[in-house]
């Protein structure tokens, strides 16, 4: 797992090659991270299921609690299956954007 911080946004890819234990281990660690907005990067899996994508789910309900984004960038899905309670983005360009219209309205009291 390999974890790079910048400003209000946590980026968090997998290094692994293990869903499974990819999201175990960021929902064993999620204390170091409530406070940062996320973005998961799982671009590295070929072959995603969208049960897989949809098991981060209950992470990121946890965390949009919190007045935080959640984000997963994958290319290698049907974005149409996804949950729609999930931020589910091609690029980390476009994760950061999210993130930054996500602040936006949070500034302005949406």
């Amino acid at each position: 797992m390999k974890v790079d911080k910048k400003g209000h946004t946590t980026s968090i890819k997998d290094t692994q090659g293990d869903l499974v234990s990819f999201l175990d281990k960021i929902t064993h660690e999620y204390k170091t991270f409530e406070k940062q907005n996320l973005i998961i990067d799982i671009q590295a899996y070929k072959t995603l299921s969208v049960k897989e994508v949809n098991s981060f789910l209950p992470l990121s309900k946890t965390h949009k609690k919190s007045k935080k984004s959640f984000v997963i960038v994958t290319q290698e899905i049907d974005f149409n299956a996804i949950s729609d309670k999930l931020a589910v983005v091609r690029s980390l360009q476009e994760a950061h954007d999210i993130i930054e219209m996500d602040e936006i309205e949070r500034d302005l009291g949406f």
